[in-house]
């Protein structure tokens, strides 16, 4: 088995041996994972550069990975069904989007258990690094020691390109992905001095690309009164433009393998779902199915895993019973090919290329279907990713012409009028994420966690018993609930007050030239635009401004508010034609009609909608009561959706209406 040994360094009992319900007292364990795989087996051989790496006696490449177990201290207690929740660069993100935890905004061994609902419904939680530039060691974080990919003897020198898009003027800025609170690993330069390196800079993403005189920037970083050289930054005369895309294009001296991430996480959940050695596993006896959990990034990782057929590990065994990759809208994303930068989100490259969806004739699961061992899939997304222009090709041709039908083995849900992360309230307009942007409307409330718990159920019943989940719900072209993106921003312009993005400065996808060895993982940048975008849809809206298609919260199906994907950044951020990253608006309704009359809001007010608080929460119990029995919604979640509902009622009618 390629996963040779789990070095348990502590174990404990988890969160102070408070009792979770079904699960009952857990358990807490970490360690490093120690894996050897053969760079020469048919499982492996989609692995970029793994043959280049540095080899044992038994021609094996060993590398090793943090790991982190919950589990249930009674073997009676747990239902049998393995979570694992693949790392958010490196955080583990299945507690707050399916357990409700607020997340620490430093790093922190704590893992802090929410509502409890994983543990309360007996689940193995376990997570295992795979990300190469997450610094290991970091409290809380998980990493993995990647091996260089070597020629002669040393890293492979070649070609990396570092997009960078700041919220606020800067003077310099680290060449990784410096937004988030992670101090990732970056692609030191090799020569600071290099003369060939290529600056670009763009009004928008995929604007035309103008190049910035090499004169006029270099590898360096602001200190004090002064700019120093540093192979890890780059500076420019004048300060980096916030809202601008800036492209480095520069020679680096590293060259992780990227790739032994995917084999990581297939080889270690392989590893507690398979293993009978009770020495070994401690998970041994326990798991009889395993489902992959990923949000975002880690979503768009499952997808990526998901084409390269690496679910089946080494002895030809199924590894996932069942996938959820959330709000990954089309994409996939740098996880295996030279040079890969997995935290990179935006910049055309690998991640952007087709296919999007699968019909059953090809696609995403093609290779999967060839090698066997095909899980059961449901993909869950935000109307975030219909904004960025790629979920709907999960479900659409490329040219939007027509609806796909999606083969048996999967479902696929747009959880309507939600952004790409958990609602915000109280109402705000700035992001709390450190170095998060500052928006034009306020921040989308709707919470979508709900949804996501019965949808992780639902996925564990059909890989139980083959229990049909319920149908996809989808907004469809021949249904006209899928429209191009303009079409919808048209519903929104006769609202007073509404600042609206330039639809030509939206994000697509595009037919990409990645260059004569693309095929071999090694690309050409940046990436060139071959052809015309694919097709940019967006969920069309009814005249309140909500979503008609999806699955409708009772905010949206009876609403006190418009919910969407789409926020444009606000002027002081630059670029006010754009839209911020994944961030959706939430626009209230008027308390009363004579409130409406003078916003100039055309949308019937609260008042000329309901007649009170106590008829609100009944109709809004009544939608979520046909969520239940639709299994949208679980039992224990539906007086907190209501009750969600009725605040937003109160706090936008007023307290003391009704």
């Amino acid at each position: 088995m390629a996963l040779t040994r789990l070095e348990i360094r502590e174990r404990r009992p988890y969160f102070d041996g408070q009792s979770f319900g079904q699960g009952g007292v857990y358990e807490r364990i970490d360690g490093v994972a120690h894996f050897a795989v053969d760079p020469g087996h048919e499982a492996n051989a989609e692995i970029v550069d793994l043959e280049r790496a540095v080899r044992d006696g038994e021609g094996l490449v060993r590398f090793e990975a943090d790991f982190t177990i919950l589990k249930p201290i009674e073997v009676a207690m747990g239902r049998g069904t393995l979570l694992f929740d693949v790392a958010n660069r490196g955080n583990k993100i299945a507690m707050s989007f399916l357990n409700g935890a607020v997340p620490s905004l430093e790093p922190s061994d704590e893992i802090r258990p929410g509502n409890g609902f994983l543990m309360r419904h007996g689940f193995t939680v376990a997570w295992c690094g795979w990300q190469w530039d997450v610094p290991r060691g970091t409290p809380g974080l998980m990493g993995i020691d990647a091996p260089m990919a070597l020629e002669g003897g040393r890293p492979i020198a070649g070609e990396v390109c570092v997009e960078i898009v700041t919220n606020a003027p800067a003077a310099s800025w680290p060449l990784r992905d410096a937004l988030g609170v992670v101090p990732f690993r970056s692609y030191a330069a090799a020569d600071v001095n290099e003369s060939g390196a290529r600056m670009t800079v763009q009004e928008w993403p995929d604007g035309p690309r103008v190049e910035v005189p090499r004169e006029s920037w270099r590898f360096a970083r602001v200190e004090g009164e002064g700019v120093v050289a540093d192979e890890e930054c780059v500076w420019i005369e004048g300060g980096f433009e916030a809202g601008k895309t800036y492209d480095v294009v520069y020679t680096t001296r590293i060259s992780p393998v990227a790739g032994v991430g995917l084999l990581a996480v297939r080889d270690f959940t392989s590893f507690l779902k398979h293993e009978t050695d009770g020495g070994s596993n401690p998970c041994a006896g326990r798991i009889k199915r395993a489902l992959g959990f990923g949000v975002s990034q880690s979503g768009r990782f499952l997808r990526t895993f998901l084409y390269h057929g690496l679910n089946v590990d080494e002895a030809g065994r199924r590894v996932f019973d069942g996938l959820n990759p959330h709000i990954a809208g089309g994409r996939r994303g740098e996880f295996n090919h030279r040079y890969a930068q997995p935290s990179v989100e935006v910049t055309p490259g690998f991640g952007h290329l087709a296919p999007f969806g699968d019909d059953g004739e090809g696609g995403l699961l093609a290779k999967q279907r060839a090698l066997g061992g095909v899980p059961k899939v449901a993909y869950s997304n935000s109307s975030a990713e219909y904004w960025r222009g790629d979920a709907g090709l999960v479900h659409v041709s490329a040219d939007g012409a027509k609806d796909l039908t999606l083969p048996e083995n999967v479902r696929a849900y747009l959880f309507a009028g939600t952004q790409h992360g958990p609602g915000l309230w109280p109402l705000m307009s700035v992001s709390p994420v450190p170095g998060g942007p500052r928006l034009a409307h306020w921040i989308n409330s709707l919470a979508s966690g709900p949804l996501s718990r019965a949808l992780v159920m639902t996925l564990d019943t059909w890989c139980r018993n083959g229990a049909e989940p319920p149908p996809s719900a989808l907004p469809t072209v021949a249904g006209g609930t899928l429209t191009a993106r303009e079409n919808v921003l048209g519903a929104f312009a006769a609202i007073a007050g509404v600042s609206l993005p330039n639809p030509a400065r939206l994000r697509t996808v595009s037919p990409l030239d990645l260059g004569p060895e693309s095929e071999r993982g090694i690309g050409r940048w940046p990436a060139r635009a071959t052809g015309a975008p694919f097709a940019a849809l967006a969920p069309a809206v009814d005249g309140d401004g909500n979503e008609v298609a999806g699955i409708r919260l009772p905010d949206v199906a009876v609403p006190v508010a418009a919910y969407t994907g789409w926020n444009p950044r606000h002027p002081s951020m630059g670029a006010p034609e754009q839209i911020a990253r994944y961030m959706g608006s939430t626009f209230p309704f008027a308390a009363t009609r004579a409130e409406r009359e003078a916003s100039g809001d055309p949308r019937p007010s609260i008042a000329e909608r309901y007649g009170g608080r106590e008829e609100y929460a009944a109709r809004v119990r009544a939608v979520a009561e046909k969520l239940l029995a639709s299994r949208w919604l679980l039992e224990e979640v539906v007086e907190g959706v209501v009750m969600a509902a009725v605040t937003k009622w109160e706090a936008f009618r007023g307290s003391a209406a009704g």
